[in-house]
């Protein structure tokens, strides 16, 4: 028996198909269940978070009778009567992972860290009760002087221990500075990308149940083990005594990848009143409570022959950090491996201010990171007076230039070329202001796309029952991303059962562990453990029916249109396995990061092409058309994964121009903290948009080939926009979002 689906990719019958999404008609028709939404719990009680009224100091008074008196009203907890939780600990966890699973105690002193931190929480019979008796609480604070302006304190910038995932906060590849000196063609610029927020559709909520000492949470998890294991800390409970159920999320994009106060304090709370809690925080209050990616400034220092080679490049960023915990991204580690360059260096510092801490947001590092340096590369090919895409070929390196390793595939140029042709790249004036439809100065741009390849490790487990029907299982979560329709794709080949035949069953610690849904591993890391879990349970297969008949050969079997096979006679998997074993075959697989990842450098890859237009008269910017080519390697489902490319493409156009929070410097909030004034792009924002792939196998990414792609579409997106703009008016902006006040001088 042989693993031919994966060892030649042509023979798939699924795999790679537009195939609907299996949960589509769930999602249609309300059956894909959120975690507010666990109406059939009965006795459920709901709680309401009150917020901070300063970003630092203490609570120097706190009266809560006339809220514990109010109609409805259950309980009031505060730093006073909230239950014990260990202290939080040191703004830097020893390991990676600790910052996902450590505890996050809620309510356990009088500190106030940033504004609306949880300072109260109402439990009562409804949501409008407990939000009534909020209002009734009396507070007197005390305030100190914070930190709130990142630009005042650039000066007092550290250096971090380390950046997100792990990365080395420096990295130097010979005399920098001495090669920028020395270089023939110098830019030296600086870029400042804005605090952000994620805004997913489903808002933060929890419901929590207990029964005994047993907790199940039904929340938004995009990793359901740390989820877990970061309620078990904080509560100080055993593991096995807690289960989270996340079976469909309205949208993550990293927000949902660790506890937050919605989970912990609906846990609290439902334990000291013995009934189901529910909580689900405001739009207003996940400006604060949720997440948000730091602001940052970006220096840029390109240094370059007369004939386009870069023989000097640096890329330092400064962050904006809560000063209880800190949050580095890793935003200037793409540049050691997007171009070649004689010498290079990328430095992180950080300036802690009393905010909450920063978070991880699509595509984090790539994102902002990008948005800056893919314009100043736009920048140095004008000064060299070359074009944009050929100034990159110029650069293009053989090997990863840091690490000296080889790439597991690499078609960046491709997507360039590819794109140029489709986009009608040749049709673009090098000099600005110079292509006009009516009032409208229109502008071409383009960016290089690269994002990390990874996996995790991860654990899926496979049923088939006596009646042919196929059980996936693993506690991987889908946040709109389409898991449920490519691990059924996946299993699909892997058995040679259709679709109709298998049910995939996500979202619960009870099922095999995964490494959850970020980062872009999630398809490439439980597609693979499912396709594995299928490869055991057809060895089972095959041994249960060699022990009916042992003059079957193991060699010979295959697994075909529902049925196993062997020298030309079949039967019915169902049928077989009703037969041999009517209690059904179980079988579980796994995949973990192997040497590939060690000895090969692996990313996603693509290229942006953007068409803009600008009013000559008002500055007003409307993108006109958008076109993304993209090396992902093997394409799991042509219709979700243009969906996703597209999503990320949506996301750049707002990263390029509204997308902006705003933190008042003086008293430390979020000023706009609603969607009304937080603008992200609605539909009159959107162009028509177009997505190409151009496929390969990559076999050292994993068994399936495939490779990350849920944020490629973000990567350097937002950069092929405001070059189109520079494209359109001749106008560098180099503070985001692009808005009209920042053109309209140079269109003057």
């Amino acid at each position: 028996m042989r693993d031919t689906m994966s060892e030649n990719p042509t023979n798939a019958t699924y795999v790679g198909r537009p195939l609907d999404r299996v949960d589509g008609r769930l999602k249609v028709t309300g059956g894909a269940t959120y975690a507010h939404e666990h109406v059939e719990i009965p006795n459920t009680v709901h709680g309401y978070i009150l917020g901070a009224a300063i970003a630092k100091g203490r609570i120097a008074r706190i009266d809560t009778a006339e809220a514990e008196n109010a109609p409805g009203v259950l309980h009031v907890m505060t730093h006073r009567n909230a239950p014990a939780q260990p202290d939080f600990g040191p703004p830097v966890t020893p390991t990676v992972p600790e910052v996902f699973t450590r505890a996050r105690p809620m309510l356990s002193d009088d500190r106030v860290r940033f504004y609306d931190e949880p300072v109260a929480l109402i439990v009562a019979e409804t949501f409008e009760a407990a939000r009534a008796a909020a209002s009734l609480i009396q507070i007197r604070y005390e305030t100190e002087p914070g930190r709130y302006d990142m630009e005042a304190h650039l000066a007092e910038a550290y250096a971090p221990p380390r950046t997100n995932a792990g990365f080395e906060t420096d990295s130097a590849i010979g005399d920098f500075e001495g090669a920028f000196a020395a270089a023939e063609v110098k830019l030296d610029v600086s870029y400042t990308t804005p605090y952000q927020h994620h805004n997913p559709m489903e808002p933060h909520a929890t419901t929590a149940v207990w029964s005994g000492d047993n907790l199940t949470i039904y929340t938004g998890a995009q990793t359901i083990a740390n989820f877990r294991a970061g309620i078990a800390n904080t509560l100080q409970l055993p593991l096995e005594r807690v289960r989270i159920v996340s079976p469909f999320i309205g949208g993550g994009f990293g927000a949902k990848l660790i506890v937050h106060a919605d989970t912990v304090l609906a846990a609290l709370a439902a334990r000291v009143v013995g009934r189901p809690v529910k909580i689900a925080l405001t739009r207003q209050q996940m400006f604060a409570n949720a997440g948000h990616r730091a602001k940052m400034k970006h220096d840029v220092r390109l240094g370059a022959d007369r004939s386009g080679r870069l023989v000097a490049t640096s890329h330092d960023v400064f962050s904006a950090t809560s000063g209880f915990e800190e949050f580095c991204e890793q935003t200037a580690v793409f540049v050691r491996a997007l171009y070649a360059s004689e010498t290079r260096r990328t430095r992180h510092r950080l300036i802690g201010l009393d905010t909450n801490r920063g978070e991880w947001m699509r595509s984090p590092g790539e994102a902002p990171g990008m948005l800056a340096f893919e314009c100043a590369i736009d920048e140095m090919a004008e000064q060299l007076g070359l074009d944009p895409i050929e100034f990159r070929i110029r650069n293009e390196p053989t090997r990863d230039p840091e690490r000296d390793v080889p790439f597991s595939t690499r078609n960046l140029v491709a997507c360039m070329q590819e794109g140029a042709m489709r986009f009608g790249w040749e049709k673009r004036s090098s000099q600005p202001r110079a292509m006009r439809d009516g009032r409208f100065l229109v502008g071409y741009g383009m960016a290089a796309a690269m994002r990390p390849n990874y996996i995790g490790t991860t654990r899926a487990r496979v049923r088939l029952s006596g009646n042919g029907q196929l059980t996936v299982q693993a506690d991987m979560t889908d946040i709109g991303t389409g898991t449920y329709t490519i691990l059924t794709q996946i299993a699909a080949d892997a058995t040679g059962l259709p679709p109709s035949a298998i049910t995939v069953e996500l979202g619960d610690s009870n099922f095999p562990r995964t490494a959850g849904s970020g980062g872009s591993w999630g398809a490439a890391s439980s597609g693979s453990a499912v396709h594995n879990a299928c490869l055991v349970l057809r060895d089972r297969i095959v041994a249960e029916a060699r022990r009916a008949d042992p003059s079957l050969k193991a060699e010979d079997a295959i697994f075909a249109n529902g049925e196993i096979r062997w020298a030309g006679r079949g039967e019915p998997l169902g049928q077989l396995v009703g037969r041999l074993a009517p209690s059904g075959i179980e079988a579980e697989g796994q995949v973990e990061r192997g040497d590939d990842y060690r000895n090969f450098s692996q990313h996603s890859y693509g290229a942006h092409f953007v068409e803009a237009g600008v009013d000559m008269d008002t500055g007003e910017i409307r993108i006109r058309r958008m076109l993304s080519t993209i090396g992902a390697g093997r394409i799991l489902n042509q219709k979700t994964a243009r969906s996703q490319v597209i999503g990320g493409m949506v996301w750049g156009i707002g990263a390029a121009l509204m997308e902006e929070s705003v933190l008042d410097p003086r008293y430390g909030h979020f000023v706009n903290h609603d969607l009304a004034e937080y603008h992200v792009p609605v539909n009159a924002d959107v162009p028509s948009l177009d997505v190409v792939f151009l496929e390969e196998h990559d076999d050292k990414a994993n068994v399936l080939g495939s490779k990350g792609i849920g944020e490629l579409g973000v990567c350097g997106t937002g950069a092929a926009v405001a070059n189109a703009i520079y494209n359109a008016t001749g106008v560098r902006v180099r503070e985001f979002p692009i808005t009209l006040d920042k053109l309209l001088a140079g269109l003057a």
